[in-house]
């Protein structure tokens, strides 16, 4: 096996996910934004709420940010939760999509815009694409001008425009008028409960 297929074929077994998929994502022009390892690539000046362990982020409190920051993308990655787990990405310092274990006893009183990969305040998300907690979820989000998709399990949950919704008067009665920002980093935004992340990877759109 060639040195570079070598290497990404322990970086693979190391993250847990089958060789193949990576390589035909790095040929389709994604790129990880976690190494598995350590916080290379996104600002440590506030790490105190999160940890490296076993090749994942787990994320309890407080915003994790990348250094670089992102227009129009494609963001995939997986994710854990635990019992009523609360969390979110935070795209373009603009919006937030929920990451939510909306099921939970704790949550049992939530609005619309607040299920998991809802566009926080904004557009409401299709319900029932969570797998049971203990497993790994994959979730995409694509945004590009305008539009926002968001993918759970295979499950199309979100497909809007930002402006239109924006027009319509935003949910949760709030203003939110950088929703429109275009571009800012991608944040981890914790809400005082471990929910895990691995496999973080991030294609720029044209």
């Amino acid at each position: 096996m060639p040195r570079p297929f070598a290497a990404l074929f322990v970086l693979a077994l190391l993250l847990g996910i089958p060789f193949e998929s990576r390589a035909d994502e790095s040929a389709e022009g994604f790129v990880p934004i976690f190494n598995g390892v350590d916080f290379a690539g996104w600002n440590t000046a506030n790490t105190n709420g999160y940890r490296v362990e076993d090749g994942k982020i787990i994320a309890h409190k407080g915003n994790l940010v990348t250094e670089k920051h992102y227009r129009d993308f494609i963001l995939r990655f997986e994710f854990r939760l635990p019992e009523n787990g609360n969390n979110g990405i935070g795209i373009r310092n603009a919006m937030e999509i929920q990451v939510l274990d909306d099921t939970g006893p704790k949550h049992k009183n939530i609005k619309p815009w607040q299920f998991h990969g809802s566009v926080y305040g904004i557009v409401p998300a299709k319900q029932g694409s969570l797998r049971p907690l203990g497993e790994w979820n994959e979730q995409e989000i694509l945004i590009k001008g305008n539009h926002i998709r968001v993918t759970v399990n295979g499950q199309v949950v979100v497909d809007a425009d930002l402006k239109e919704a924006l027009a319509r008067g935003p949910l949760d009665g709030k203003p939110h008028s950088e929703l429109l920002s275009p571009s800012g980093p991608i944040t981890l935004r914790g809400h005082n409960s471990p929910v895990e992340f691995r496999n973080l990877r991030v294609k720029e759109l044209k």
